[in-house]
């Protein structure tokens, strides 16, 4: 927002953003649409073997309501990152030493925190489609959901940890070496 040279970056970066956001959005009222129409529809042979557990009409109602949530959950959760991400975009072209003083509350801050709430939907958005998976497994029965469960846990915690591969700077191990010494610099401290 200082440097007026770099506003149609920052567009095109914010541009990127919408249209993922866009696709999640869609993509989610499709398969709501989808799920609603299987509800609908009449009740074919679910008598096979490849489903366990409850095969009960109203069993199936409650899993497919389920996923018809989660996937309504996502659509709402990308219109909202797309509602923020469109209104940083207009913001982050606004030149700060340009405004007036009856303005003075758009600042810097202002628009990172409006970037950053797009992100949060975004985020909350696309963890609202992982959920489905699992959810989607439910239909054949309570052990594709549990094992899909356990699986789904493992990924967010890969996603959601940043692993530091060697040595941090200036970090020292067990042993007391440092780990800019395993790193060939030399070290400042003792």
């Amino acid at each position: 927002m200082q440097d007026g040279s770099k506003g149609v970056l920052a567009v095109q970066s914010l541009r990127n953003n919408i249209m993922a956001s866009t696709l999640l959005a869609s993509t989610a009222i499709m398969l709501s649409s989808l799920i609603a129409i299987l509800m609908t529809s009449g009740s074919s042979d679910r008598s096979s073997w490849f489903l366990f557990g409850d095969r009960s009409e109203f069993a199936f109602s409650i899993k497919f309501f389920a996923i018809l949530v989660c996937f309504m959950v996502a659509f709402l959760l990308n219109l909202q990152s797309i509602r923020y991400y469109s209104h940083a975009s207009i913001l982050i072209n606004v030149p700060l030493k340009k405004m007036a003083h009856r303005h003075q509350h758009l600042t810097a801050e202002y628009v990172a925190n409006t970037v950053n709430r797009g992100s949060y939907f975004w985020s909350l958005g696309l963890r609202a489609f992982y959920f489905s998976f699992p959810l989607f497994l439910w239909i054949f029965g309570p052990l594709p959901m549990f094992f899909s469960c356990i699986a789904l846990v493992f990924l967010l915690y890969f996603l959601d940890i940043t692993f530091k591969f060697g040595w941090a700077v200036g970090a020292v191990d067990d042993n007391g070496h440092n780990g800019d010494e395993e790193l060939g610099a030399s070290s400042t401290r003792p």
